[in-house]
């Protein structure tokens, strides 16, 4: 059994947040779930009735949360040791809702979490389309199909998420006792959990967020994990088979980023 862990799980909410939640307190781990909806909060505690380890469900608006000091005061209530950020305005509110959420809110996060001695790992949800150069091993007509995505439907989603991800890349490099892991699914769907493609892979298609979510979590139970981009897809890899190979390979998928 592993050790106690701790984990702020920011957007618990989420479709995402509430498959993983089961699976860390499985683990006996304690969750903290940061959501903005009171009246969803005795959904959410039903997820952690029977467990191992203890949920706790806190009301706090992501939306507010304008400044590091901000985050670092939530950050310092809660005390974790590991933190998720699957939130998001999830289109809800305007190109302005979306900037203060998926970028602005969770740059702010990952920055307090970096500073954060006691914090040893970030994963952030992602998503596959999310990059400013096209990766060396893509085809280019994945990379036109992303241009067109992320300049089209996705364009402040992409602008917001690009953001966050460029500056966890790089408090990922400031402390090497701090995994800065960004996972990047690709379009999300209900199926259940299965097997996975995990790491730089060559082409889009689904992820289902059941499987997502077990990757989060055995990317936050491996112990030499390190800051990395991983992309996700259903495929033909048992998850954890996956996700042990991309750890001691080393595997980085933001290989041909400017900041890379």
């Amino acid at each position: 059994m592993s050790s106690l862990h701790h984990v702020l799980l920011l957007g618990g909410s989420g479709k995402v947040a509430q498959l993983l939640t089961p699976l860390l307190l499985q683990r006996s781990w304690n969750v903290t779930s940061i959501i903005h909806d009171p009246a969803r909060v005795a959904s959410l505690e039903k997820l952690g009735h029977g467990q191992n380890g203890k949920l706790n469900v806190l009301v706090r608006s992501l939306e507010e949360v304008t400044s590091e000091a901000q985050a670092k005061s939530i950050i310092d209530e809660v005390k974790p040791d590991y933190v998720v950020w699957s939130a998001g305005a999830a289109g809800k509110g305007g190109p302005e809702r979306t900037f203060k959420i998926d970028r602005d809110a969770a740059i702010h996060f990952i920055r307090a979490s970096a500073a954060t001695s006691s914090i040893t790992k970030f994963v952030m949800i992602s998503y596959l389309g999310s990059r400013l150069k096209k990766a060396p091993w893509w085809p280019e007509e994945v990379w036109q199909d992303c241009v067109e995505k992320n300049n089209g439907v996705l364009k402040t989603y992409y602008q917001a998420k690009i953001a966050a991800d460029q500056v966890l890349y790089e408090e990922g490099k400031k402390r090497k006792d701090f995994a800065a892991i960004c996972l990047r699914p690709g379009i999300l769907t209900t199926e259940p959990a299965g097997k996975v493609k995990l790491g730089k892979l060559f082409e889009s298609g689904t992820s289902s967020r059941a499987s997502v979510a077990e990757v989060t979590a055995l990317l936050l139970d491996s112990p030499n994990v390190k800051s990395s981009w991983l992309d996700l897809l259903d495929g033909d890899e048992d998850p954890e088979a996956a996700v042990k190979r991309s750890v001691e390979e080393g595997v980085d998928a933001a290989e041909g980023e400017p900041f890379y």
